[in-house]
């Protein structure tokens, strides 16, 4: 198992990973960017754009960054509901190990939209790639930071961290971010610590804890329930709460999001709103839902054999899930002070937050369904 710097070998990788396949991807024209009336047009959603109700685009492929975790669980039960074919859609999930493959994906062409974390638009513009997030299924990012009692029986602060290795889903992932916050507020520099890549299966981590591979986990749910159920770690930093989120990053901190190249979002304005309609009224079931509707909706492979861990899980992440879809207009600029507080690759007076996301189809559907 390979061991990686931290802050500074992470940042070349999580590049690194995402410029894979994106040197195929087409160019846009610079009327994008700079004809107001495209943009405008893209963004707000102009009547001329929403004359024609059915879907430019039947067929669409999504690309997952690991669909079954509850990061994605607004996608799965939108799935499951069958609320895409309500909309006329036919919906095709590919699913990944990583955001990074899951953006080669759509960067390939193999996939039109992406579902992963938020920051990956703002990554992705400071590569001169414009995506744009159009519905948001996370208002915060369900990973929880723990250290493991077996490996650091004397833990007591974040500088108790310097030198030890951390077990992440993989680099440049949600998980990798928040423990970069983490050892950044505790006063630990590029270097300090070390990331190791561990996957989100929950054999692989709990043998990487064991076997002393790792001295500390980031990861998200179930696993991290799991974990702390059996002991193995002990949560010293939660992102599956607003308060916890606020505390990290200090302010609203978007997760999951469905996004697309901006000339998609431009050309298939019926198409987004249409896969807007079928999330946004998968969150409001999701509001209701008891933890048995939720059992019975997801896949049985889901549960890991476990119902009651899965209904622990589903309890600790439940208030992080969007309620209707929509940013708040101060999470992306929290997501962005975050990215640029430890990524020296990201300057935020270069970033056009206007252009990572957009409200107008989420806001229809929210009006739509009364979510």
């Amino acid at each position: 198992m390979r061991v990686f710097l931290c802050t500074d070998m992470l940042k070349k990788s999580w590049l690194r990973a995402e410029r894979i396949g994106m040197e195929r991807l087409p160019r846009m024209s610079r009327r994008v960017f700079t004809g107001g009336s495209l943009l405008t047009a893209a963004t707000l959603g102009l009547p001329a754009l929403y004359a024609q109700t059915q879907p430019e685009t039947r067929k669409v492929t999504i690309s997952v960054d690991s669909k079954n975790t509850f990061y994605c669980l607004p996608l799965t039960i939108s799935e499951q509901l069958g609320y895409f074919k309500s909309e006329g859609l036919e919906v095709g999930i590919s699913d990944f190990e990583s955001a990074a493959l899951a953006l080669q994906a759509v960067a390939r062409g193999s996939a039109d939209i992406c579902s992963a974390g938020f920051e990956h638009t703002l990554h992705l513009q400071s590569m001169q790639q414009m995506y744009q997030s159009f519905v948001l299924q996370g208002r915060a990012p369900q990973v929880a930071f723990g250290v493991s009692p077996q490996n650091l029986p004397g833990y007591q602060s974040i500088t108790d961290l310097k030198g030890k290795k951390i077990g992440v889903p993989a680099l440049g992932s949600s998980s990798a971010m928040m423990a970069s916050m983490v050892l950044s507020q505790g006063g630990l520099k590029a270097g300090d610590a070390s990331f190791v890549g561990v996957g989100k299966a929950a054999d692989g981590a709990l043998a990487a804890l064991r076997s002393g591979q790792v001295d500390a986990m980031s990861n998200t749910d179930p696993l991290m329930t799991m974990l702390e159920q059996k002991g193995e770690v002990r949560i010293i930093s939660d992102t599956r709460t607003l308060k916890g989120t606020m505390e990290v990053f200090g302010g609203p901190m978007p997760a999951a999001c469905l996004f697309a190249p901006l000339d998609f979002v431009r050309k298939n304005p019926n198409t987004c709103q249409a896969l807007a309609n079928a999330m946004v009224r998968g969150l409001k079931w999701l509001q209701t839902a008891g933890p048995g509707d939720i059992i019975k909706t997801v896949p049985e492979s889901y549960l890991l054999g476990d119902r009651g861990l899965y209904i622990a899980s589903f309890n600790k992440v439940r208030e992080s899930i969007s309620l209707d879809g929509i940013l708040a207009d101060e999470a992306p600029r929290t997501a962005l002070k975050a990215l640029a507080s430890f990524d020296a690759s990201i300057k935020t007076g270069s970033i056009d937050l206007g252009k990572t996301y957009t409200n107008v189809f989420a806001q229809r559907a929210k009006e739509r369904f009364k979510a």
